[in-house]
């Protein structure tokens, strides 16, 4: 067997019969998705790690700048029980938690919302007095006192899980500004990152990762994710739909009488039952019912419908980065190969062209001027087979203008 890789198939008869027997009975989500919901049929809630603290099994992702005066998304979730919002002081280029704001006002009862929000600093400004003034500033955005999450955003650093933070985070916690600490991460460290964590000795108390079905087989994140559910650090999954173009992923023509392939990607993900959480990006009324449909049915992902994931991500792997960046980029005078590839994702795949081109033009020239540049090491060393010059070279043709 070989030793990087749990075989997929054994992975997937292990979590075929784990459930999300938690909510609705009825038939699939796609029935589901055809009523109109009770006002007592909410997602089901699980504890997260160790806090004490249930939360929805599906997450408000809060990337978006959301409408002040009355969202009907956000309104719409939290009667569906997704009372827990995941933004970050980055978002919609920091419009995200000041159009929070006035939501949280419209609930009227601050403790009736989970609010998570996310501070990225790198290099030398990475300092725990530098974190506790962004939360400050995150604090004054959302008009709140406190956060009941706050996480360091986007790290790569283990140096940002030493002591110094661990002691930041409980200050924080005496004087009332956080309730929880943690960190989300999705380059090509993350496992790394996660037993590092697991070996903090506590402090620590969830983690956002990347995690989906294209991961079943991953041995060093299997572990960290099993040394940090021992540890009894909360695990929320991100970038759950790992998506590619609409296309590609026509090509396997998934089909379920239960599940869309959205949901089914959902339903994958919550099966692992060391998973207590996935975010999700509900910009529409459609999407909340969709995801939440998924969240409530309390029908398993069938072996036929793991294979098909199975497949698609075998047949898509070449259009997918998986931000292991620490294979390709050494290879490639250190170019931002891992960011172009996601912000190019951004734009094909989830409609968010603003936000990419915004983010792609934020890149030092030097991380993304690939012209002079062989990438023919970089190519051969990605292990999804992607043609990297030829993707870098679309992401500057729609991301540059």
């Amino acid at each position: 067997m070989n030793s990087e890789h749990i075989p997929r198939r054994d992975f997937m008869k292990q979590t075929a019969g784990y459930g999300a027997g938690l909510g609705l009975v009825g038939n699939g989500a796609r029935d589901w998705l055809a009523q109109a919901p009770s006002p007592e049929e909410k997602v089901p809630r699980k504890q997260l790690g160790t806090t004490g603290a249930d939360i929805p099994i599906i997450l408000m992702g809060g990337s978006q700048k959301f409408d002040p005066r009355y969202d009907k998304v956000l309104h719409r979730a939290f009667q569906l029980g997704v009372d827990y919002i995941d933004t970050a002081q980055m978002y919609a280029q920091g419009q995200s938690q000041k159009t929070i704001a006035p939501f949280i006002k419209q609930i009227g009862d601050r403790k009736k919302l989970w609010i998570t929000s996310k501070v990225k600093l790198v290099g030398s400004r990475a300092t725990p007095e530098g974190f506790k003034a962004n939360l400050d500033k995150c604090r004054e955005d959302l008009e709140t006192d406190y956060l009941d999450m706050f996480f360091l955003h986007m790290i790569t650093e283990e140096r940002l899980l030493g002591p110094d933070y661990i002691r930041m985070a409980e200050e924080l916690k005496r004087a009332e500004k956080i309730r929880f600490f943690g960190f989300s991460c999705h380059d090509g460290n993350v496992a790394e990152l996660m037993t590092a964590a697991a070996k903090a000795g506590g402090g620590i108390d969830a983690v956002m990762f990347r995690y989906n079905f294209r991961q079943y087989g991953d041995v060093a994140l299997n572990k960290a994710i099993d040394a940090c559910k021992a540890a009894g650090i909360g695990l929320i999954a991100m970038k759950t739909q790992a998506s590619v173009p609409a296309d590609l992923e026509a090509v396997v023509k998934f089909q379920s009488r239960n599940f869309t392939l959205g949901q089914a990607k959902l339903k994958s993900v919550w099966a692992d039952e060391r998973i207590d959480a996935a975010v999700s990006g509900l910009t529409n009324i459609e999407l909340v019912m969709e995801n939440t449909a998924a969240a409530m049915s309390p029908v398993k992902l069938s072996m036929d419908e793991f294979m098909q994931l199975n497949r698609l991500a075998a047949l898509t792997a070449h259009a997918h980065c998986l931000g292991c960046n620490q294979r390709c980029e050494p290879r490639a005078n250190g170019l931002g190969i891992a960011d172009m590839l996601r912000y190019l994702m951004y734009h094909e795949c989830y409609g968010e062209s603003e936000e990419a081109r915004a983010l792609y033009r934020a890149l030092p020239r030097e991380a993304r001027d690939f012209e002079a540049i062989d990438l023919s090491d970089a190519t051969t060393a990605c292990p999804q087979g992607i043609r990297i010059a030829e993707r870098l070279a679309q992401a500057r043709r729609v991301l540059s203008a």
